[in-house]
């Protein structure tokens, strides 16, 4: 049954006990009443670690009493033989931990998986899989059966406002007719950005927030996106060359 109790949890559980117990107040402080017992849970294998064993080791003697699933108990002597094998770690186990904690420890390669189980995931790869479910194209997608009325596009001016400071921020303001779909809208704004992005030999635009109003009758889209030579983390992120083909494809002037 001992090798059935070699887990990482285990060990872990040991030594967080025993540092409580090694651990002191500062200045005159007396540290704490050593408790005569300690008290670890123990995952048992195959189980997916759903089901646990209670044990308790006592401080005094080093003697461990573990609980039984069928509610007996067992002793055995910390430094036995038998109860070292309970709180060892497998180079197995220990390879599972490097993988699943990306600790990188040095000699320890990925472990081998079961067939047809995936791999798994590190924090840093699911928190790029949640980014990445949020992202979105660079120009809207527009609702079915959208028509484009050239007369929609009135103008649009460009101002880099950091020019010089990191990855510049640029301002696109777009005039258009009033009542205009604000989807068509925002890819009006991208567009003038793509032209002139390709213009200045630049590869990539972030978008940053959007502005919206209505003046002399007529719709005002003011777009502030970074641009940079690298692509950018965002979740809207404008590539130069793929926004002037899609604005080509929908109709939306690009200058």
């Amino acid at each position: 049954m001992w090798p059935a109790l070699r887990q990482p949890a285990s060990l872990s559980a040991a030594l967080l006990g025993l540092a409580l117990l090694a651990g002191c107040g500062g200045g005159d402080q007396r540290p704490p009443t050593k408790p005569e017992q300690l008290t670890a849970r123990l995952a048992a294998p195959g189980q997916g670690g759903a089901a646990l064993t209670r044990a308790r080791i006592s401080t005094k003697s080093g003697e461990i009493l573990i609980l039984e699933p069928d509610g007996k108990v067992t002793s055995m002597d910390l430094d036995s033989p038998e109860g070292q094998d309970a709180f060892a770690i497998t180079e197995e186990e220990l390879m599972a931990l490097n993988a699943n904690l990306d600790l990188e420890i040095p000699g320890a390669a990925a472990p081998a998986r079961s067939a047809g189980r995936p791999p798994e995931m590190t924090a840093q790869q699911k928190a790029l899989k949640a980014f990445a479910a949020r992202t979105q194209p660079a120009l809207p997608t527009w609702r079915e059966g959208t028509e484009i009325d050239p007369e929609m596009f009135i103008g649009t001016k460009i101002t880099v406002l950091n020019k010089g400071k990191g990855d510049d921020l640029v301002s696109v303001v777009a005039n258009l007719r009033k009542g205009v779909d604000a989807d068509i809208a925002f890819s009006y704004a991208t567009c003038a950005l793509a032209g002139w992005a390709k213009t200045e030999g630049t590869n990539y635009g972030r978008h940053i927030r959007t502005l919206q109003d209505t003046r002399d009758g007529r719709l005002l889209i003011d777009a502030a996106f970074t641009i940079s030579d690298e692509k950018p983390l965002g979740l809207r992120v404008m590539e130069t060359e793929d926004a002037l083909r899609e604005c080509k494809a929908r109709g939306i002037p690009a200058a």
